[in-house]
């Protein structure tokens, strides 16, 4: 097939040998099957921001920062050099959270680095070498579905103890292989101290996969992980080793309107994103 340009010079320089196939496209990237000596592994080529439609970007880049000041201003002002940076930035936080994760004893694809937007990793398989499936693709018994569910949880658990919300995660950001679960897509990943949003967006995160799982298994749906998870994190209590029962008392009192408001019409954004994002899984 015709090597894609963001992906020529790695070949130029020997760190890809092939590129196989296409894998799949999305809104911020493509990925490609492609060959490194002997292993097979996968080239996700990040879209320039003017070609990328995922929205809401600042919001999630809330409470990002580069060591380099002079940087962080120039993102910061919003210049050409700034917006350089922080597309890099953008495709950094993909392979820092990949290693940061993976140390953190949650599942996700293996990095073996970012060149200049094509970030190089492990191709997920199934034991006879297929592709594992993302989790919208399979079903599941109502047994597996209450394993897999607590998997996640434990996963986004460990997450958040390392200072991480996924921040888009749903049955299209996790892959399937013979042993569960594999977290994938993590560019958008947001720092859980730093960013005003984080408690919302690892509520999603937990609802839509409570969601996906309680098809088949309906009592998850009467969980409240992320309420129990965030209520610990808040108070400094949350480990990797945090016994969750999914069980939570809310606060009666009355919360501030305003605040309410707020995080409904962001919610509806998120959801309308959501449902387009599907619909184009779809076609």
């Amino acid at each position: 097939m015709k090597v894609p340009k963001r992906i020529q010079p790695l070949i130029e320089d020997g760190i890809v040998d092939e590129v196989i196939r296409p894998l799949m496209s999305g809104k911020e990237a493509a990925v490609f099957v492609v060959r490194c000596g002997s292993e097979i592994r996968c080239a996700k080529v990040y879209k320039e921001a003017s070609k990328r439609s995922f929205k809401q970007a600042v919001t999630y880049q809330e409470g990002r920062k580069v060591r380099n000041s002079r940087r962080q201003r120039a993102m910061e002002k919003g210049s050409r050099f700034g917006r350089k940076q922080q597309e890099e930035t953008w495709q950094n936080a993909e392979v820092d959270a990949l290693y940061k994760l993976a140390a953190a004893n949650v599942r996700v694809p293996v990095p073996y680095g970012c060149f200049d937007g094509v970030l190089l990793m492990e191709l997920v398989t199934l034991d006879d070498g297929q592709v594992a499936p993302r989790l919208n693709d399979i079903s599941m018994s109502a047994e597996q579905a209450i394993e897999d569910h607590y998997v996640v949880m434990q996963y986004v658990l460990r997450m958040l103890c390392a200072g991480l919300v996924h921040g888009d995660l749903s049955e299209f950001n996790v892959l399937v292989d013979d042993y569960g679960p594999v977290i994938i897509d993590l560019p958008q990943a947001v720092d859980a101290a730093a960013n005003n949003h984080a408690e919302r967006m690892l509520s999603r995160d937990v609802n839509n996969m409570t969601e996906y799982y309680g098809q088949y298994a309906p009592e998850l749906l009467e969980t409240k992980y992320d309420k129990e998870m965030w209520a610990l994190f808040e108070e400094g209590k949350l480990t990797p080793n945090s016994q969750l029962t999914g069980y939570f008392e809310e606060d009666t009192e009355l919360a501030d309107l305003d605040t309410v408001m707020e995080e409904i019409k962001a919610a509806f954004a998120e959801e309308q994103e959501r449902i387009e994002r599907m619909s184009e899984s779809d076609e």
